[in-house]
């Protein structure tokens, strides 16, 4: 692994480890994204092998969206993404059999909501955070 690639695997090590859940969560649409657009041009280009593996990383990151629903905190909004994570990945399974890019970007295009709504959430929870802990700091220094 040459320098630049070490300093960028530390930076990203760091950035998950610091990430609140809901930035988490924002960074495993932006992977699914990414993963799901390399296997359309992987597939445009008939290059099976990159396709494959795109579409096995587009597969996996849905698979812990799917199991990091926890049903404890909001049981309805887990039965709503429940089906549509595992329509996803028949979707993207459907369309990779079928060399279909477009069936991809439905995907794509069908998740950009939730990924936007979670951006929301993440910066809301953490305006939250910071207004919580403003006054915490202003006792301790005057205190």
């Amino acid at each position: 692994m040459n320098l630049p690639t070490q300093g960028l695997a530390r930076y990203g090590a760091v950035s998950v480890t610091t990430a609140s859940p809901g930035q988490i969560v924002v960074m495993l649409y932006d992977g699914l994204f990414r993963f799901l657009r390399e296997a359309m041009a992987a597939m445009e280009a008939k290059d099976r092998a990159k396709t494959a593996e795109r579409i096995n990383r587009s597969i996996a990151i849905l698979e812990q969206l799917l199991v990091g629903l926890d049903r404890s905190v909001f049981p309805s909004l887990c039965d709503k993404l429940e089906p549509l994570y595992a329509f996803c990945m028949r979707h993207i399974v459907e369309a990779n059999a079928h060399r279909d890019p477009a069936g991809l970007a439905d995907v794509i295009r069908i998740l950009t909501p939730l990924r936007e709504a979670w951006v929301v959430a993440a910066d809301q929870v953490a305006r939250d955070a910071r207004a919580k802990a403003a006054p915490a700091q202003v006792s301790q220094t005057t205190g």
